[in-house]
């Protein structure tokens, strides 16, 4: 099966929960979903630092993925306040997000940090989940597309066809992330999504670049997480608060999960005529 024969769904919780709520959130989640088949679906959460032990002793690796927001470029060194991927796979983390909008223009990030942080996390068996994403000034002058393929293009340098297999992408447009974040309507998410593939076919070729899953990010909520998810070119969803809700991100699973599946038999079925 391809990789992008599988919805990924999965929440950042940023800087919310404490170890104590994180726990009891994924306790939950767990539950409420432990009846769908992780054949269909790879459901991950990115939780603080100091959530990460106690997040991946609380639930079964089976079922939800425990993911980190962040991750130092070096194994270890001189880097005060940071967190290598040594430490991170010791708890258990398996998947590393790497360039975050809020990274990007709080932290003032670039994409060749972004680059070094991918290819550190690829080194050390962790799954860089790479974000991407252009500005509310950068989609009024009509240059998103260039930005993406730049930020891709920078940002997966010197990532081999083969490694990519391990690459996922969030694309994540920074005037639809965050509290005032305005929600990209499905067409504009679809075609985005579509120059995001077509640019990783251009760098890693057909085989590889068409497997690469690319989630859509985005005041992600239950109004239009199922139009978004039946767009052609939509492989998954990442969410941020109205996921954080483990009651409505079982919704929200739920109401897609059946959505994507009917769209992959839709897929396959064309492809053999």
């Amino acid at each position: 099966m391809a990789r992008t024969d599988i919805l990924y769904i999965g929440t950042n919780t940023k800087m919310y929960m404490n170890i104590y709520q994180t726990v009891d959130f994924l306790t939950k989640l767990h539950e409420l979903t432990k009846d769908i088949s992780r054949d269909q679906i790879k459901l991950f959460v990115n939780p603080s630092y100091t959530a990460l032990a106690a997040a991946r002793k609380s639930v079964p690796k089976e079922s939800i993925t425990i993911g980190a927001q962040n991750m130092c470029w070096e194994k270890q060194g001189q880097f005060t306040g940071e967190i290598s991927p040594l430490m991170l796979k010791e708890v258990g983390v398996e998947i590393v997000q790497i360039g975050h909008g809020e990274r990007r223009t709080i932290f003032k990030e670039t994409d060749e940090e972004e680059n070094r942080k991918v290819l550190c996390a690829l080194k050390h068996g962790l799954t860089p989940l790479l974000c991407i994403g252009e500005t509310r000034e950068q989609k009024e002058k009509k240059i998103a597309d260039e930005i993406l393929r730049i930020q891709l293009k920078i940002g997966l340098n010197q990532v081999t066809p083969e490694q990519s297999k391990k690459v996922l992408i969030a694309y994540e447009p920074l005037w639809a992330i965050g509290v005032e974040g305005t929600p990209a309507s499905k067409e504009y998410a679809d075609e985005r999504h579509k120059v995001i593939k077509e640019a990783l076919v251009e760098i890693f070729g057909k085989t590889y670049g068409k497997d690469i899953p690319v989630l859509y990010g985005g005041s992600v909520n239950n109004q239009n997480a199922a139009e978004l998810i039946s767009m052609p070119h939509i492989d998954g969803l990442y969410i941020g608060r109205s996921a954080w809700d483990a009651e409505n991100f079982n919704k929200i699973i739920r109401l897609v999960l059946p959505i994507f599946i009917k769209r992959r038999k839709t897929r396959e079925t064309g492809a053999m005529l």
